[in-house]
């Protein structure tokens, strides 16, 4: 009679806490213990010192804003339906900006380069309508050293323009690494988180524009 073969199986090794087997999982998003992956916490933390930026600014603004030289100030110079349409241009950009986020999670990569280059578009004809306002302010006697009103005017409503202006420079230049498949990680991902930039510059303008120009002075 033969003995009975038995086989032993042996146990699952188990994989210590932390452990990194030294392999780079590209497309995986890494997560934080808030249940963001690096890139978004990045993103808000970022965001969240731009707050305290632009408030300071704002309050800067309002605390300067009746400060005027020869009485050339907001009720003499404001075009309100002008800049109330550069406004509703760059808010319909975060609506074509949401669009594009929505493709992307759907994977339609021409959708999401679509949607991408018409935001940028607006956002360029927001500058425009900035660039000209400022020209116009300037011709009238609004200058940067004119006035403590005029240096916090131009410094804030500038600075928000930069920002806008950063973000046309991402927009195009996603559009481009989109069309060259040079994307790394989660496609979707990434235009969410240039999404969230651009939903924060218009959100910030939508705080500008009403105390600056709909508040009165």
């Amino acid at each position: 009679m033969s003995d009975a073969t038995t086989t032993d199986t042996a146990p699952a090794e188990e994989i210590p806490a932390g452990y990194d087997d030294g392999q780079d999982h590209i497309g995986l998003p890494h997560h934080t213990t808030t249940g963001l992956s690096n890139t978004k916490l990045a993103m808000w933390l970022f965001l969240g010192s731009e707050c305290l930026l632009f408030g300071g600014l704002i309050s800067t603004y309002m605390l300067y804003r009746n400060r005027q030289a020869d009485q050339l100030g907001p009720d003499q110079l404001w075009d309100i339906p002008f800049t109330s349409a550069t406004s509703f241009i760059l808010l319909m950009s975060s609506l074509t900006m949401v669009m594009a986020v929505s493709a992307a999670k759907r994977k339609e990569e021409q959708r999401t380069r679509l949607w991408h280059t018409v935001t940028a578009m607006l956002g360029g004809l927001f500058l425009a309508g900035q660039v000209y306002e400022f020209t116009v302010f300037y011709r009238e006697g609004l200058g940067y050293t004119t006035s403590l009103f005029s240096s916090s005017f131009y410094t804030l409503t500038g600075f928000h323009g930069v920002h806008v202006a950063v973000g046309i420079v991402m927009l195009l230049s996603l559009v481009a690494m989109l069309r060259k498949n040079k994307v790394l990680g989660d496609k979707a991902e990434t235009v969410e988180m240039v999404g969230l930039y651009w939903h924060f510059v218009d959100v910030v303008w939508i705080i500008i524009f009403t105390l600056v120009y709909l508040v009165p002075a």
